[in-house]
């Protein structure tokens, strides 16, 4: 029975990151075409959290006292999971490869471990820090492609912000759910992601443009709408539900590396829609930037436990702790 789980879990895994990847190589191309990246990301996250809405609902039951208690956390989603990464991220990608932003991006694991280091004041194990220097030493050659092309800086700042901004949702996502259902947080953070956005660009502090003309698709011209529609169906609606059912299915360890195919899906997306492909120097930094994430994702961690979870006690695989690698399961994020 729990083989098949995994096996399961690790098929919706698979669509996750299939669906996650799926944004920087749509939303690309609407930014090329005028869109802003504050306009693209509020139509994004509003189109998603409409998608998931009626989920969500269903999932709460009526309890909706769950997100008045829920409330510090939905707005930590919103505005640093949700409104602050995705800004970034594709503020990132206008200026720099698709493929380039999300490995950044993805080293948000090593900022966990080195957060939990800070906090604990314990050092990780040698695995961790090995992996965490790979990554990093990937990461050097995936920011200096070379071949005489001038390195974006602005576009390398805004791929590592991004990066936080990742490392500060899964901390967020982390916390107790005090009855809170997944799908509702979701739903919840990318509707009042949407709001929020949308309110800050009205005070004009973001850029706030939309654009009607057609964009540059599959090597020839499309509506506005279409890269829209799939991103915030797919990239983001059936991407949030399909990833938070699989964290649900593998626990947080298991759940967060199969996330990692999300990298090699936003690459080939971006090689097969933009024509956007890394070269050798790139592709060998992007191995050993995933190599060393997995060696942190391999230390082993506690496994939870079997018993149903008392009031004091709380099951990994519902998403209500983060096990960071290399840090004992009582130094882990606290979820107080």
């Amino acid at each position: 029975m729990a083989q098949n789980q995994t096996s399961r879990g690790l098929l919706i895994a698979v669509v996750a990151a299939a669906s996650f990847g799926l944004s920087g190589a749509f939303i690309k191309p609407l930014l090329e075409s005028g869109w802003s990246p504050a306009a693209a990301v509020t139509a994004r996250v509003l189109i998603g959290g409409v998608v998931l809405a009626p989920f969500a609902i269903l999932a709460l039951r009526g309890r909706w006292a769950s997100l008045w208690r829920g409330r510090w956390r939905l707005l930590g989603m919103a505005l640093v999971g949700v409104a602050g990464t995705q800004v970034l991220y594709f503020a990132a990608i206008e200026r720099i490869p698709v493929g380039t932003a999300i490995l950044i991006e993805y080293l948000a694991p090593v900022v966990l471990v080195l957060f939990v280091w800070a906090r604990t004041r314990r050092a990780p194990k040698a695995v961790v820090l090995a992996g965490s220097a790979v990554a990093i030493a990937g990461l050097l050659l995936v920011v200096s492609p070379g071949g005489g092309k001038p390195l974006d800086l602005v576009g390398i700042a805004l791929a590592v912000t991004a990066m936080l901004g990742c490392a500060g949702y899964y901390i967020i996502a982390a916390r107790p759910s005090d009855g809170l259902p997944p799908v509702a947080l979701a739903a919840g953070g990318l509707l009042a992601g949407g709001v929020a956005l949308a309110a800050v660009s009205a005070t004009g502090l973001l850029p706030f443009v939309v654009s009607t003309r057609d964009v540059e698709l599959f090597g020839g011209s499309a509506p506005w709408w279409v890269p829209l529609a799939v991103v915030g169906a797919l990239a983001t609606a059936l991407a949030y539900a399909s990833g938070i059912t699989a964290a649900n299915m593998l626990g947080s360890r298991l759940g967060s590396f199969a996330g990692l195919l999300e990298v090699v899906a936003a690459t080939f997306y971006a090689w097969l829609l933009l024509g956007e492909s890394l070269n050798a120097l790139q592709l060998v930094g992007g191995v050993l930037i995933l190599g060393g994430i997995a060696l942190v994702r391999a230390d082993p961690v506690t496994p939870a436990p079997t018993t149903p979870p008392t009031s004091t006690t709380l099951e990994p695989s519902k998403g209500t702790s983060l096990s960071l690698p290399g840090v004992p399961s009582d130094n882990n994020v606290p979820l107080g």
